[in-house]
């Protein structure tokens, strides 16, 4: 008699929803459309697909510009440098809220509402449901991320135009391959936004109704990007996967920097594909009886903490074992070997835009020399104190160039590099061009040393 009563109980459900189970497209439509319908996802929508081209164009206008920002130096030469400004600012701040909204509140909000009965016995199937949340979530993640892209790029095409980009190292993008290094860039940081979405449904599933779901995300995010402002060694860093909001610089350099760019994203899949399995099996076994559920305690957040943990432990370990970078990776053979190289293109771009004789890289045989002040400080690390100086020949002339320039150094690679004399190689002033009046190409630049060395160690 028991048997047939549990019988009859298990049959209950299939008597509401008519004897069959919703197919997982159909309850993925539902999830997609409670998504849309709600006010705060329509405004993200609305945001993400309008302000980039307004701040874009209104930035692209001013006199100032965002110098601090990668390629914020270039946004009156190229459009295509707006939407490369707006993709580091939201790789640290943007990408991070937007999974917090969308992903960290999918599953407390049916806890908070009470809905989860109703939702069962429509659905009549836990798995499925999951699926269907998760798929809706990155479905709107993906729009808001092409919103991002798309509103940027025309912003910064309309009103500045298909204008060459100068690379990292100097050297100067076609607009068709400046075109596809950027949709690259976006494309690439699509990996860390799905490791923070499923750190979302992590979050989401552990505390239940409450809102500290929403944070988990952002507090991660956050906390990865001051592990990325530490001196910390180089393979740790890249073994986060906040690395891939970064390192989509090396698409901008001859030969491109690919390693650390992979390695970022590898990384970021594992990280997606491990929380969303943690958010999915504690999901599962949920006890969607008990109304007072109020998160899935102390055990779960251990469950969902540890393994990340270890999968944190052992991307340092591969990265390390498979790369030959020690310490911060900023070394100073790699460091001259970047400026010199960013100034022979920048030197070409100048003497162009001058016109004088044309010439060559090869022909100037750039090279350099950096200390960071004295020969007895270990020329290695981040910092504002390396001093290079820059040396080159011209054809035909026996006399040797000389510039100097101060490096701002920064943790993840990123240099500025400011002339310091003589003011008629690297001091300020405008150069005319086609397009306008533009500040000595050699003057400030951007450029960027890659942290590893992707040879296997001998």
């Amino acid at each position: 008699m028991t048997a047939a009563l549990t019988r009859s109980r298990e049959q209950e459900p299939e008597q509401v929803t008519g004897g069959r189970r919703v197919p997982v497209t159909r309850a993925c439509r539902f999830e997609l459309v409670k998504l849309v319908s709600q006010w705060r996802i329509r405004l993200l929508v609305l945001a993400c697909w309008i302000a980039p081209a307004l701040f874009v164009a209104g930035v692209s206008q001013q006199s100032t510009l965002p110098v601090d920002t990668l390629f914020g130096r270039w946004m009156l030469a190229s459009g295509w440098a707006g939407p490369l400004v707006l993709l580091g600012f939201a790789g640290t701040w943007a990408l991070p809220l937007l999974t917090s909204v969308v992903a960290g509140d999918v599953f407390a909000s049916e806890d908070r509402l009470g809905t989860w009965r109703h939702l069962l016995v429509a659905v009549r199937s836990p798995r499925r449901i999951f699926v269907a949340k998760a798929v809706a979530s990155l479905a709107v993640l993906l729009l808001l991320v092409a919103g991002l892209a798309v509103s940027s790029t025309v912003g910064g095409l309309l009103v500045v135009g298909d204008q060459p980009l100068v690379g990292l190292d100097g050297h100067l993008l076609a607009p068709s391959d400046a075109a596809v290094s950027v949709l690259l860039s976006w494309v690439c940081v699509l990996a860390p936004t799905l490791a923070l979405a499923a750190l979302g449904f992590l979050g989401s599933v552990t505390l239940g109704r409450s809102p500290m779901g929403l944070l988990v995300p952002v507090l991660v995010s956050l906390a990865m990007a001051v592990a990325q402002m530490l001196p910390l060694p180089a393979a740790v860093r890249v073994a986060l996967p906040s690395y891939a909001f970064i390192s989509w610089n090396g698409l901008f350099t001859s030969p491109r920097q690919l390693g650390p760019l992979l390695i970022g994203i590898v990384v970021s899949l594992v990280w997606a594909v491990v929380a969303t399995a943690l958010a999915y099996v504690l999901f599962v076994r949920r006890d969607f009886t008990n109304l007072a559920h109020d998160g899935s305690g102390r055990r779960a957040i251990t469950i969902g903490v540890l393994p990340l943990v270890g999968v944190a432990a052992a991307s340092f370990a591969v990265v390390a074992a498979t790369t030959s970078a020690t310490g911060s990776g900023i070394e100073q053979d790699k460091v001259q070997r970047s400026l010199a190289t960013a100034f022979a293109h920048l030197y070409r771009m100048q003497t162009d835009q001058l016109n004088r004789p044309a010439v060559t890289e090869a022909q100037l045989k750039a090279t350099a020399s950096c200390n960071k002040g004295s020969t007895r400080v270990a020329a290695q690390g981040p910092g504002n104190d390396w001093r290079c100086v820059v040396t080159w020949h011209l054809p035909g002339v026996e006399a040797t160039g000389q510039a100097i320039y101060q490096l701002d150094v920064t943790p993840d690679g990123r240099f500025m590099a400011d002339g310091d004399g003589p003011k008629e190689v690297n001091g300020y002033f405008l150069v005319r061009t086609p397009d306008g009046d533009a500040p000595n190409p050699l003057w400030q630049f951007d450029g960027n040393v890659e942290l590893l060395d992707t040879t296997p160690k001998g």
